[in-house]
């Protein structure tokens, strides 16, 4: 049967030749994090001002207390006749100001935000970046802001730093020398919580840099910490501690000091009650002629290290999605951030990234400069940079051995779903490629902390590490994507002890599996199987089983590479039973559809439902008794219905599921989910992913009919990690524009009016799903590489004179690009060893035999010959 011909939106196919920029209404939204992996952040906001300090351990953002309590700013005075003083933030979003009565909290409340600002504001992010540009015509001096956190591919330590760095350029516009004064100011960030009226605080001077704020607290309690405020190669007056009086005196009386010009340092170390808003400044006087300019980075650090927070303990009753800290003050906390084994204090802090500035940030615009450099469309690399500031939220936790735990989005106040969902997971493809170190600290956290001795995974890992309770039903997908995984990472590491080392917990977790939910060994998942959209799938379905299949075939793949090549043949014929299973049984000759079953099973549970009649509403339990259990999808077009085969394609698994059946279930998915105009959909679930006149990817539709009174949960949603996966499969497999089409639609709902740009949310924010973009790089470049075979792949999908793509892999990062006739590789740092090299146009693949090994800071050339 042909595929229909699909007229694509001429409006979502357009791209920008650049990166957006945001202004007036659409910067609204905008908050770009800036802090390091699993060290919490601060948000860069759309008018050049601080935001959302996630920095104890927790999510914390302005939608959680209004913004109370935290503030940073900066003041720009212009001394002579006509004086003038200005906050260096732009218009504050007329959007915002209902928020901002919200504000409430007395002398807690913010009080800069009232202070005049530039009128004319810009902001554009390539993160690790983000630029403001400040302007007013009645101020000569204009005001550059660059804001980020260093951000170095497998440098784990650098990138997890816990601080922000904002450049303050100030540009003299005028035709006369200007005279001015800079300064910046932060509030106290070791008071928090009780502290702030009752607690005992120190200020004390960091001589020459700025100020360190500190608190004497119990050390083992979660209020334990500090902070510093410091600028890198300046000579500040440092102004140690605010007036200390009530209600808006604090920030009343340093308005008056600096827009009279009578700042004055304050560099005793005062010690006491906390009464008021308490904090400390810098301030660097100087001078520009006509043209001149001048650049101060602020550095702001901060260090809490204690966590009383435990979650999914064998000891504990099944925990809520969110875990609550338990606060024992005199007990020693339950774990310790990463940092804290780097460094001792927040004033430690604030030593190293001044002394290390320089090559930090070279090393970081390094990173930068690699990834814009790609020739792919704008929206692309907007969808892949932008994601990558989940890494740098309150999503991602790291623990003091080095281990990275995960929630799987974050609530305003607390972490949302604990414990590095498995099959959330699944999706994200940002951390094994640029920091792959840190990857399979998870596949560990599966295969080695969170696996019974049945070989059953708990989805949801205990934090601080070690065994979790078992007390929910695996998940499928989760689990069986979790050996797909262990495929990926021993690829991308070739790192051969370990995969000896993960193998036996694989071949026990798989096996599980097999005797679960497949126990009659058909290469479908049968009997009832949990999965990603929080219910169990009764009977054979795309989606799972073709997860099933890739693990099958993955597995038997880990057999022989780590010795044990017995064990495969059993995997290779049950991969290969799915497969025939998945076309006779589950294709529709258009797409993937499930078997709804519920009778023949080993599990009894719905029988034994309907038996209980007596017990359930008779509405309800005439619905079950005409269309089986709740929450299925049956003949419906399901968005995720051959997700085992991407996962498949992209880490190189030979899986026998038929590809010409999966590019033609893609085209079904293209046709009858993606929605260039939401205006007419019903979504009685949460429809504020995608709404009204906005295009998305609906989760599944029932182009056929047959649609469930009660489908699965979420199945007329929109979610932008399910997008980008489908929209990466569908550019493997050649359909390009359909693939970009939904990426342009996705990223254009992040407008930074209605959205944020840098906060692609589902169940909270910086859902970790979001991170699928990340492979948007690989399908459009082809590049894949393997430091188990030293073999890489390559094959544009976009045709150009040049093409040339960002890539990362365990022993280094660059840029490659490919020329009519030669292939250059230029590494920015590490190195790339290449025995062989496949490359592929127009479906035909030659291979190339070249032994090259190039080195960063050197250009290594192979010829292809045309």
């Amino acid at each position: 049967m042909a595929d229909k011909a699909v007229a694509y939106p001429a409006r979502l196919l357009k791209g920008e030749k650049s990166q957006r920029s945001f202004s007036g209404s659409s910067a609204a939204q905008v908050a770009m994090p800036l802090g390091g992996i699993g060290a919490g952040c601060i948000c860069l906001n759309g008018h050049g001002g601080l935001q959302d300090f996630a920095i104890r351990n927790r999510p914390q953002t302005t939608a959680a207390s209004g913004g109370a309590g935290d503030a940073a700013f900066a003041l720009l005075h212009i001394k002579g006749s006509k004086p003038v003083t200005r906050l260096a933030e732009g218009p504050y979003p007329t959007e915002n100001i209902y928020n901002l009565g919200l504000k409430a909290g007395g002398n807690l409340g913010g009080g800069h935000e009232g202070i005049p600002r530039f009128r004319r504001c810009t902001f554009r992010g390539e993160y690790p970046f983000g630029y403001v540009r400040l302007s007013d015509p009645d101020v000569p001096i204009r005001i550059s802001i660059t804001a980020f956190n260093p951000f170095i591919p497998l440098d784990d330590k650098n990138s997890g730093i816990p601080c922000a760095i904002l450049e303050y350029t100030l540009h003299n516009s005028s035709k006369h020398r200007v005279n001015y004064e800079f300064s910046y100011h932060l509030s106290h960030l070791a008071a928090a919580g009780a502290q702030r009226e009752a607690g005992t605080t120190g200020n004390t001077p960091i001589p020459g840099q700025g100020v360190f704020f500190h608190n004497t607290e119990h050390p083992n309690a979660e209020s334990f910490g500090s902070a510093s405020l410091s600028v890198i190669g300046g000579k500040p007056i440092i102004k140690t501690m605010w007036l200390r009086g009530g209600w808006f005196d604090a920030i009343s009386a340093l308005h008056r000091e600096v827009a009279t010009g009578s700042f004055r340092p304050n560099n005793a170390s005062p010690r006491g009650k906390l009464i008021g808003r308490n904090g400390g400044s810098i301030l660097m006087a100087g001078s520009l002629k006509p043209g001149a300019k001048v650049t101060y980075p602020i550095l702001i650090t901060w260090y809490f290290p204690n966590v009383h927070m435990a979650i999914g303990q064998p000891a504990r009753q099944p925990d809520p999605c969110c875990g609550q800290a338990d606060e024992r003050t005199n007990q020693p906390p339950r774990w310790r951030p990463y940092y804290t084994s780097q460094w001792k204090d927040a004033r430690d802090v604030a030593h190293y990234v001044s002394n290390n500035y320089h090559s930090l940030r070279t090393r970081t615009q390094a990173f930068h400069k690699a990834l814009f450099s790609s020739t792919l469309p704008s929206y692309v690399l907007d969808a892949v940079s932008a994601n990558l500031a989940i890494l740098k939220s309150p999503t991602v936790l790291r623990q003091q051995n080095g281990n990275i735990w995960a929630w799987e989005g974050c609530f305003p106040d607390a972490g949302c779903c604990y414990g590095s969902c498995t099959h959330v997971w699944n999706y994200a493809q940002a951390l094994p490629h640029l920091f792959p170190q840190l990857e399979r600290t998870l596949r560990e956290q599966e295969l080695l902390r969170s696996i019974d001795r049945r070989g059953h995974v708990s989805f949801r890992s205990a934090l601080p590490d070690g065994p979790p309770h078992h007390k929910m039903p695996a998940a499928a997908d989760g689990q069986l994507g979790g050996i797909i995984k262990l495929y990926r990472d021993w690829q991308i590491s070739g790192h051969l002890q370990w995969l000896k080392k993960m193998y036996p917990p694989a071949k026990k977790s798989i096996d599980y599996c097999i005797a679960t939910w497949d126990p009659r060994r058909q290469g479908v998942l049968v009997e009832p199987h949990h999965n990603t959209y929080d219910i169990e799938f009764w009977g054979p379905d795309g989606m799972c089983s073709s997860i099933y299949v890739a693990a099958l075939a993955a597995m038997a793949e880990l057999a022989h590479d780590a010795g044990r090549p017995q064990d495969a043949p059993s995997y290779h014929r049950l991969a290969a039973q799915g497969a025939k299973h998945l076309d006779a049984k589950l294709f529709n000759g258009r797409y993937f559809e499930q078997k709804v079953t519920y009778k023949g099973l080993g599990d009894t549970s719905f029988a034994n439902l309907l038996a209980q009649a007596d017990n359930i509403d008779r509405q309800m339990l005439q619905l079950l008794r005409k269309e089986g259990p709740k929450y299925q999808y049956g003949p419906g077009c399901i968005s995720d219905g051959v997700i085992g085969a991407w996962m498949a394609r992209i880490y190189g698994i030979n899986t026998p599921q038929n590809q010409a059946n999966v590019r033609k279930h893609l085209k079904a998915v293209f046709q009858h989910n993606f929605k260039a105009d939401l205006s007419k959909h019903v979504c009685t679930q949460r429809p504020g992913f995608a709404l009204g006149a906005e295009p998305g990817l609906l989760l599944c539709t029932w182009p056929r009919g047959g649609k469930p009174t009660l489908p699965f949960v979420y199945s007329d949603e929109v979610w932008t990690g399910i997008e980008y996966q489908v929209a990466s499969h569908l550019i493997e497999t050649g359909l390009v524009d359909e693939g970009l089409t939904i990426v342009k639609a996705a990223r254009s709902r992040y407008d930074g009016r209605l959205r944020n740009p840098w906060n692609e949310y589902e169940c909270g924010s910086y859902y970790a799903r979001a991170m699928a973009s990340y492979a948007l790089l690989g399908s459009l470049s082809g590049f894949r590489y393997s430091a188990a075979k030293n073999t890489l792949w390559l094959g544009p999908k976009l045709t150009a004179k040049k093409f040339k793509t960002f890539f990362s892999t365990a022993s280094g990062f660059g840029t490659i690009t490919l020329t009519n006739g030669a292939i250059t590789i230029e590494m920015i740092e590490g190195r790339l060893a290449v025995d062989k090299l496949y490359l592929t146009f127009g479906g035909k693949t030659k291979r190339l035999d070249c032994s090259l090994v190039a080195h960063a800071g050197r250009k290594a050339v192979l010829k292809t010959t045309g």
